[in-house]
């Protein structure tokens, strides 16, 4: 009987210390159920000892794969590169500060043998403060309602995906990736597992108020139009209300001229107000314009500068085949 082989993927930056611990409940949760599996750390530029904690790990267990990147090019750029690498029949995707319990994954592998292509976790609460509760919950909300796929609510990167799945992914060319809405729009059969978000285990996060609007504004410009249907409402507004004004200021002209507005503060602040609308829609047209410049400039999505234990050995059959496949991924790497 063949077993089914899982591929582990942790996008690793700033978790010394969680690793070992990750490594331990994820060895732990496929040994229970009975799996073949791989556990590939992806270490994104750490600055900590992660490298050397990693290596080790790797040195002691040879299924564990650590990839080393050049510098740090975000966690969805992690998970890219893992994806890339993985040889399982399904892909797992972990954030390394152990804020996705690995026992999850149990649950997750049964919803997959049920038939399932994509089985990702829900976030039925989230160990934070309040702010960000409400704040997590209103974008995600807003994100659905907004964007032009059915996005699932309160799901992160967190999931189980099936090989087709994961090569669905692999094969999109595009450099601004947000995995969680690629993993939507790619559609398979998906269900969410429900569960509880706990708080980092070691350290502080890495996100704070800036960052998770960039992320919110990389989310919402990459699956949706609604800013740019935004302009056009504006437009029509301040076209319409200017209409009207310039009617009102007739009919009020000619039936008392005292009672017309007058004066520079009324001028100013309508010079306010318009450029205010204008410096608006430059900003949205602006972030859309961000995108499409990233995506022409065909960077690399991420450079590898190294691969302890690959799982898919060079040999003289396929060595040509992975340089091409580099090649086209703009990947640079070295074994």
């Amino acid at each position: 009987m063949h077993h089914k082989k899982l591929s582990a993927i942790i996008a690793c930056y700033k978790d010394e210390l969680a690793i070992p611990i990750m490594y331990e409940r994820l060895k732990a949760v496929f040994q229970k159920i009975d799996v073949e599996y791989e556990i590939i750390f992806v270490n994104d530029c750490s600055p900590d000892h992660s490298a050397e904690v990693l290596a080790q790990l790797a040195k002691q267990d040879k299924q564990v794969v650590v990839i080393t990147h050049t510098r740090n090019f975000g966690s969805q750029n992690a998970f890219s590169s893992g994806m890339k690498v993985a040889s399982g029949d399904a892909v797992i995707l972990l954030d390394g500060d152990l804020q996705d319990p690995p026992e999850v994954i149990e649950d997750f592998y049964f919803k997959w043998l049920e038939g399932f292509d994509v089985v990702y976790g829900a976030r039925i609460k989230r160990e934070a403060s309040l702010f960000l509760q409400i704040a997590y919950k209103a974008f995600y909300r807003i994100f659905r309602a907004s964007s032009y796929i059915n996005i699932p609510l309160d799901a992160g990167d967190f999931s189980l995906m099936d090989r087709r799945v994961v090569e669905a992914l692999n094969s999109l060319p595009e450099n601004n990736r947000f995995i969680r809405g690629l993993r939507a729009w790619v559609g398979f059969k998906q269900i969410a597992v429900p569960y509880v978000r706990p708080e980092r285990l070691f350290g502080q996060t890495t996100n704070n108020l800036l960052s998770n609007l960039a992320w919110a504004r990389k989310a919402i410009f990459s699956f949706s139009y609604l800013p740019m249907d935004i302009i056009t409402v504006l437009a029509l507004v301040c076209v319409i209300a200017s209409a009207i004004a310039i009617i009102l200021q007739v009919i009020i002209r000619i039936i008392d001229p005292q009672l017309v507005p007058s004066g520079f503060t009324t001028i100013i602040i309508l010079i306010l107000f318009m450029g205010g609308i204008q410096m608006l829609c430059l900003s949205i047209i602006g972030s859309y314009l961000t995108h499409i410049y990233d995506e022409c400039k065909h960077r690399p999505q991420y450079i590898v500068d190294s691969i302890l234990n690959h799982p898919r050995p060079l040999s003289a059959e396929n060595e040509s085949s992975i340089i091409r496949q580099r090649t086209n991924a703009m990947e640079i790497g070295r074994e």
